[in-house]
């Protein structure tokens, strides 16, 4: 006989356009912003991210309107930023997170999942820059992302949430464990996705208990570890990774999802964990099935 998993009564489901395969505010291989809207809720989520700015409306009225009338609730919005160029991007970064940030306060979000920019192009592979930052280059990015922090706290009241992502320069465990080290806990929290943390050789049990404080967000997400291999063995860029399918549907991938819920629950703090499952272009019809799935999968293993 098997017992019930523990009640997450912590944790805070919901899931991202991101799973709907939406990656860009406008694109042709995207669905509408309303199917989205309609599918989601209709999966069993009562939370969503904005997702890329302007692909759901930027209108708050209308926003609230459209994911009331569904029963929805936005736990953050999203940005990307390039902070270890230091103060010369600081004007051009926060025209862009001002805007995001006014939107997520607007809906009643606390939170700001902040990105760091890629170090090659996520469609083409080319090369942007160096993969290493260089010492200054990481001083840049950990004073520049306190800036962010505190900023975005007095005049948003908003939280960053700092998410270590493929192809960027936050996203081994010891680059994340660096970045931490050298920021202010009271501006800086990490969010931590559990897909894009193994992608990069990271064990999420582990970080949410080593990293136990700053822990501030959960992105819920899996790898093939097959074709994670090969992604790793030919230097694939995420782009086409994703496109190949390296971010799987739960649970058919790691890393396992019952156990970092279950290590989350046990920080004793409440906090969203919201369902992204890359799958940047797919067809229209694969993503609903797939997130009803996860939902009930997600509560069999106690999140209600």
């Amino acid at each position: 006989m098997t017992s019930s998993p523990t009640a997450l009564t912590r944790i805070r489901i919901g899931s991202a356009p991101d799973s709907w395969g939406v990656w860009f505010p406008d694109d042709p291989l995207q669905i509408p912003w309303e199917r989205f809207l309609d599918e989601v809720a209709d999966s069993g989520y009562e939370w969503i991210e904005l997702g890329p700015y302007g692909y759901l409306p930027t209108d708050p009225a209308r926003l609230a309107e459209e994911t009331a009338g569904r029963g929805l609730r936005v736990s953050a919005g999203t940005v990307f930023t390039g902070l270890h160029h230091g103060p010369a991007v600081w004007e051009q970064t926060w025209e862009h997170v001002s805007r995001i940030a006014a939107l997520t306060q607007a809906m009643g979000a606390g939170h700001l999942v902040v990105i760091p920019s890629f170090w090659r192009d996520d469609k083409t592979g080319k090369v942007l820059e160096d993969r290493t930052l260089t010492p200054a280059q990481w001083r840049e990015l950990t004073t520049q992302t306190e800036r962010l922090g505190r900023e975005v706290r007095d005049r948003y009241g908003l939280r960053i949430v700092v998410h270590p992502h493929a192809d960027t320069h936050i996203d081994t465990p010891s680059s994340v464990a660096r970045f931490l080290d050298a920021t202010d806990p009271d501006l800086v929290s990490l969010c931590l996705d559990t897909g894009h943390y193994a992608y990069c050789g990271g064990d999420s049990v582990q970080a949410i208990e080593t990293f136990a404080e700053r822990i501030g967000y959960l992105h819920l997400k899996q790898v093939d570890p097959r074709i994670l291999a090969e992604v790793l063995a030919e230097q694939l860029p995420f782009g086409p990774a994703v496109g190949r399918g390296v971010m799987c549907e739960p649970p058919s991938g790691v890393p396992a999802l019952e156990p970092v819920l279950a290590a989350a629950q046990r920080l004793g703090v409440d906090l969203f964990a919201i369902v992204e499952q890359d799958m940047y272009p797919c067809p229209p019809d694969r993503p609903l099935p797939i997130a009803r799935r996860t939902r009930a999968y997600l509560r069999s293993c106690g999140a209600r």
